[in-house]
């Protein structure tokens, strides 16, 4: 059985939702191929061969880019089994079955992909798993043969130097449900460990083949706070010349705080936290289970440990006004954030897919019209006008500078935003130097 595998956007990094699959289809006897449009190009012949193709659809802009690659290979090779797998597949069920997928799998898909690639039944699949049965499975070290080398990938640049990095998985899933978050439909607070000795196998692979840097995707890495250390005091032991970040909820920062010090200890160098905004009743609509003092205390917790925090925000929801966009503004400023919140933080408007609990709310039904096939959301309108004209310039402003110098552009976002609303205000200079702040020069985060 020829299966391909497809991977149309992962934020700049080689597809573990390629790799991983991969190892599992490879050791039932498939021939598998995989093929990221983000790094190499869409050739029909690639298509024309397989007799099951397999779409990796993780996040929003990921699945937007394959629906017209969907129609292709529905086009060119009609005979060929269709699957969609991943978070955002569920999801979008009703209109990928639309497009002639047959089979929609959500979380832990790996088993079921094998099943249904190799199946000889051509049938429509099952609809896709609740969250209330979402399987645990034996996990197997990702296949990354076939992928573009590492180097071909998003970098991290520290102190002037860009280390290659790769990606990598310790758990999935989420024992949270805040409200706007697409993996709730998914998991509904559920969530797996993947065992350290297949984690650390991945990361060995990895730095083998030339990654001094490690991003674990987790959606939470503390979620197993046990887990955690043992993936933490393994990294560092065997690979202490290699750094890596994670991403942890503010909550979860303060609840274990004690663990600042062994993140640093043992390589990490910046965590991304999904603070989302710093109003008290945002937060509460979006059941992030934090204020914004507890914001500010893990900025504080965090320095003092020597790890820097690269918070993210939804800046623009129903509830923003003028008003309090600027103080968010005010509130990156006076906390030295500047250098270490990515420009487009500061124009990311809220996204409402399907099975979004966001639409709980009456005030987000009010502001909502049906869901548009092709946004793959439910397109909202701000009820203040002069909200979403701000986003809209932001957005233009900043999309067409994503490389230009972080202060610089926050200067501008203040001035347009200040300006918007007709107030005025005087920056004070960055206290921290940009050279100091690691990030990962690929800027996009949905």
């Amino acid at each position: 059985m020829r299966v391909l595998l497809v991977s149309t956007y992962d934020m700049g990094r080689q597809p573990f939702g390629l790799a991983s699959p991969a190892a599992w289809l490879s050791e039932a006897g498939a021939d598998v191929r995989c093929l990221d449009l983000t790094r190499e190009k869409l050739q029909d012949d690639a298509f024309q061969a397989a007799d099951v193709v397999g779409f990796f659809l993780p996040m929003h802009t990921a699945t937007r880019l394959a629906l017209p690659v969907i129609d292709r290979v529905r086009a060119i090779n009609p005979r060929a089994r269709v699957i969609a797998y991943g978070l955002y597949a569920p999801l979008n069920a009703t209109l990928l079955r639309e497009r002639g997928v047959t089979d929609v799998l959500g979380g832990e898909f790996e088993a079921e992909l094998v099943e249904r690639a190799l199946s000889d039944d051509r049938s429509v699949g099952p609809q896709p798993r609740v969250a209330a049965t979402v399987p645990r499975l034996q996990f197997k070290v990702p296949s990354r043969e076939g992928l573009p080398p590492l180097t071909r990938y998003a970098t991290l640049l520290l102190n002037g130097e860009r280390r290659t990095v790769g990606y990598t998985e310790a758990s999935r899933g989420c024992k949270h449900r805040c409200r706007h978050c697409p993996i709730v439909p998914v998991y509904d607070g559920r969530f797996r460990i993947i065992p350290p000795e297949i984690v650390m196998a991945d990361v060995r692979a990895q730095v083998g083949s030339g990654a001094r840097h490690i991003t674990f995707g987790d959606p939470d890495f503390f979620n197993g706070i046990r887990h955690a250390e043992a993936v933490m005091r393994r990294f560092g032991q065997e690979f202490p010349e290699a750094t890596y970040d994670v991403t942890i909820k503010i909550e979860h920062l303060l609840r274990h705080a004690d663990m600042l010090p062994v993140l640093r200890e043992t390589g990490c160098i910046f965590v991304t936290s999904a603070v989302e905004s710093v109003d008290d009743g945002v937060l509460a609509k979006l059941e992030k289970q934090h204020t914004r003092a507890d914001f500010e205390r893990v900025v504080g917790l965090c320095r003092d440990a020597g790890v820097v925090l690269a918070p993210t925000f939804v800046a623009f929801t129903p509830w923003t006004t003028p008003e309090s966009y600027l103080d968010l503004l005010h509130e990156i400023e006076r906390l030295d954030l500047v250098e270490q919140v990515a420009p487009i933080q500061l124009a990311i408007r809220l996204l409402i897919p399907q099975g979004s609990r966001m639409l709980e709310l009456d005030d987000v039904r009010a502001v909502t019209r049906e869901f548009d096939p092709r946004s793959l959301t439910f397109p909202w309108s701000h009820p203040d006008p002069s909200v979403d004209a701000l986003q809209a310039e932001l957005t233009k402003m900043i999309g067409v500078r994503l490389t230009m110098d972080r202060a610089d552009l926050f200067s501008k976002v203040w001035d347009v935003a200040h300006h918007r609303a007709q107030s005025s205000a005087t920056r004070q200079p960055p206290r921290v130097a940009r050279a100091a702040i690691p990030y990962l020069n690929e800027p996009w985060y949905c």
